[in-house]
């Protein structure tokens, strides 16, 4: 997978992975974001200090990078995919999509 080949993934894709387990769901908001609500099962891994080689183990699963709105999670992806990390996918449209879709955030 090549820079820009990003996989475009959308709530409903997130949701199903995570009940069934088979995503890893890397919040690349700074701690603060995250604590004002975050999705539920995410892992918090700030890009300010993102480092793809310490990414938690995801023991099968597929990670998948989620932010904001969608800008920062789109270059952890690449990031991860540029250090040989398999991390290219990420929630289009951030946590804001996930809102909007009537999803609910943990607090």
């Amino acid at each position: 997978m090549t820079a820009g080949m990003l996989e475009d993934l959308d709530p409903a894709a997130i949701a199903a992975g995570l009940a069934e387990d088979r995503i890893l769901l890397v919040d690349v908001r700074e701690p603060a974001e995250f604590e004002s609500g975050h999705i539920e099962g995410a892992v918090s891994f700030p890009l300010s200090t993102f480092d793809p080689a310490a990414l938690p183990d995801p023991e099968g699963r597929a990670i998948v990078f989620q932010c904001a709105g969608g800008v920062r999670s789109a270059r952890a992806a690449e990031a991860a995919v540029a250090a040989g990390v398999d991390g290219g996918r990420h929630l289009a449209g951030g946590i804001k999509a996930w809102v909007d879709d009537g999803r609910p955030v943990v607090r």
